[in-house]
């Protein structure tokens, strides 16, 4: 049996098809994903949104970044870099000879195929006399030339190469390895020691942070710990919620290198925790007793109370500040999977819906640097404590976002008459730039019995968001097209009462009435093919996260506006659903939230919740009444 041989690369010809295949495969992904947006394009949207985001922290610090940064022309570089040496491989390759041919003895000896053996030898004997050693021609080439003479003069020769293509008989398996023979060499190991730990550094750092981080990218652990305290603590109230978030892994310097103590954490974070007053220091339960988790909290406690910090720890701020939404969406998700292994399993208690509820209210807390207790109103620019007493008053009674949009333009402006018309006029543009939600819902029945879902079609930002609203009032005009829309709606209330109170129809003859039965069915079937059509477009289709900026005054980085939909029974305090997070809710979107039939008949009330992740009060929640027959609910 013929054995095998590993043949390197002599030439070096193969190693450059190998490298060049290399560099293309890192090159050509490596421009799709990394090459720089267009600094023009990003300077103009900036520019759009500098009317209404100019004061806000997350703006501010991207113009200095856009101002400094020199990474875009340096990845712009790299990658030019590599594409050079790309098409300079490419076209080294183009020029490489093809070195390996199958053998012919007529071609070594200059013949035509099928010469005759008189013809062969005395074409042997011309080549010998030219190039033969001893008449001082090249010993290689003779070699060839003896070679091919023997392979077709001789019998066994000509056999083997009829057979194998070799006049010596079937060969080694020969493996070619695209790798120079000078790589290989006794005198280069070092190099080929060296080189390739180059690359372990990269590589072991994705491994180890592959092992460490779920997929959205949250620390193992810091799900574990939210996991632990979540079931340990059914109900939990505001304050343990932030001592539990801040006690995450991603602010333990240990854990995450973004995170640091620094040696002035220890006059610094006394003196704000004086300021504070009550945080629980004297708290001795790890990890909340952990020096980066107090130091986390007293951060948060100081964003929340809008004051300001040092320079030197402001940095660590608004990290911590970056880090608390997606943390504490990661909350929501493990009080999502505690419910559903309560219910399915049981043994514990599930985490009750104001643990979760404050989860989703301590992000809008964090996103806009407001404590619980203060007015949604100070939302806004230019709004401070002592302004309210204005907005709060008899005359006005404007305790809400909603309150200060109802007012007439002439109210509105003589209650903020402590604004000039600059600031005024920039409130008003801030405060129509804030969403507006239209809700519609639908309640459809599945063909599963005791399973049936809850269709929320057409959750829409309307297209002037709170500024149709506001301009409503600013003219005559507009005022008396406003309030005949409003008589138009109060009239269309009346004709629905009225068509309530009409009496039934007469029972219809029973072909009408098969028909019309079928008819019904007809469209329920129609609506379960749409519903049907709508999941497979969802599946297939990938919607831009990218919906509209928030404003926020204190968040350091660019947030765009998502929304947290679920069903609740607020009577039992538990989750009726879990909880959609919606990412892509820019214009219009269609949502099916499915939850379990009750176990008993009877009538429930539930409410249907849209929760906003980043203004305080604009949530809405809907009243949802059910009336349950046999596991099969009717509305």
């Amino acid at each position: 049996m013929a054995g095998q041989q590993f043949q390197y690369d002599d030439s070096g010809n193969t190693f450059f098809y190998f490298l060049t295949s290399f560099v293309g495969l890192i090159v050509i992904p490596a421009t799709y994903y990394l090459w720089p947006r267009d600094q023009n394009a990003e300077q103009l949207r900036l520019k759009s949104l500098r009317k209404v985001h100019g004061r806000c922290l997350w703006y501010r610090l991207r113009l200095m970044k856009a101002q400094q940064s020199i990474i875009p022309t340096l990845k712009k570089a790299a990658l030019l870099f590599g594409w050079a040496v790309f098409l300079l491989l490419a076209y080294k390759v183009s020029k490489l000879d093809r070195e390996y041919q199958e053998y012919n003895p007529y071609e070594v000896l200059g013949l035509d195929q099928g010469a005759s053996v008189s013809e062969i030898k005395k074409q042997y004997r011309l080549l010998s006399l030219k190039f033969h050693p001893d008449k001082g021609g090249d010993e290689d080439l003779f070699m060839r030339i003896a070679k091919a003479h023997s392979a077709l003069t001789n019998d066994e020769s000509r056999q083997n190469w009829e057979t194998y293509g070799n006049p010596d008989g079937p060969r080694a398996t020969s493996f070619g390895i695209a790798l120079p023979a000078w790589i290989v060499d006794s005198k280069n190991s070092m190099l080929v020691c060296i080189f390739p730990v180059r690359f372990y550094p990269p590589v072991g750092t994705w491994w180890y942070r592959s092992i460490r981080y779920s997929g959205d990218q949250i620390l193992i652990n810091t799900t574990q710990l939210f996991m632990h305290f979540m079931y340990k603590t059914p109900n939990m109230n505001m304050k343990r919620l932030s001592m539990v978030l801040t006690a995450a892994f991603e602010f333990d310097p240990r854990s995450n290198k973004e995170a640091t103590i620094r040696p002035t954490d220890n006059i610094q974070v006394p003196q704000l925790i004086r300021e504070l007053g009550n945080i629980n220091v004297k708290k001795k339960e790890p990890p909340f007793c952990y020096p980066y988790s107090l130091k986390a909290r007293v951060l948060v406690m100081a964003h929340l109370a809008r004051m300001e910090v040092s320079d030197d720890i402001e940095e660590d701020q608004r990290f911590v500040v970056r880090k608390s939404p997606a943390l504490l969406q990661e909350m929501v998700n493990v009080g999502c999977q505690l419910t559903m292994m309560a219910n399915s399993r049981g043994g514990f208690h599930a985490p009750r819906l104001v643990s979760i509820e404050n989860c989703m209210k301590l992000t809008q807390m964090i996103v806009q640097g407001l404590q619980e207790s203060k007015s949604p109103l100070l939302q806004l620019p230019h709004f401070e404590e002592e302004h309210l007493r204005y907005c709060v008053s008899k005359k006005y009674k404007v305790r809400s976002l909603q309150d200060l949009v109802s007012l007439k333009d002439s109210d509105r402006r003589s209650m903020l008459r402590f604004l000039g018309e600059e600031k005024y006029d920039e409130v008003m543009a801030v405060l129509a730039s804030f969403p507006s939600i239209t809700m519609d819902t639908k309640l459809q029945g599945e063909v599963t019995p005791l399973l049936w879902s809850l269709c929320l079609y057409s959750l829409s930002f309307s297209s002037c968001r709170l500024s149709q609203q506001i301009l409503g009032d600013a003219s005559k005009t507009k005022a008396k097209v406003w309030q005949n829309k409003t008589k138009a709606a109060k009239k269309t209330k009346q004709s629905k009462k009225k068509k309530l109170t009409k009496k039934k129809p007469l029972p219809l003859p029973a072909a009408k009435a098969k028909q019309a039965n079928g008819s019904a069915s007809g469209s329920e079937w129609e609506a379960l093919q749409q519903s049907i059509q709508r999941r497979e477009r969802a599946l297939l289709e990938t919607k831009s996260k990218v919906t509209h900026p928030v404003y926020s005054l204190y968040y350091p980085e660019e947030k765009h506006e998502w929304w947290w939909l679920y069903i609740a029974d607020r009577k039992d305090q538990t989750l009726v659903s879990m909880p959609y997070h919606v990412c892509t809710l820019k214009d219009t979107e269609e949502v099916e939230l499915k939850f379990p039939a009750p176990s008993k008949t009877g009538n429930y009330q539930y409410s249907v919740i849209l929760r906003s992740d980043s203004y305080l009060g604009l949530d809405q929640i809907r009243p949802l009444k059910v009336r349950c027959y046999n596991s099969r609910p009717v509305k």
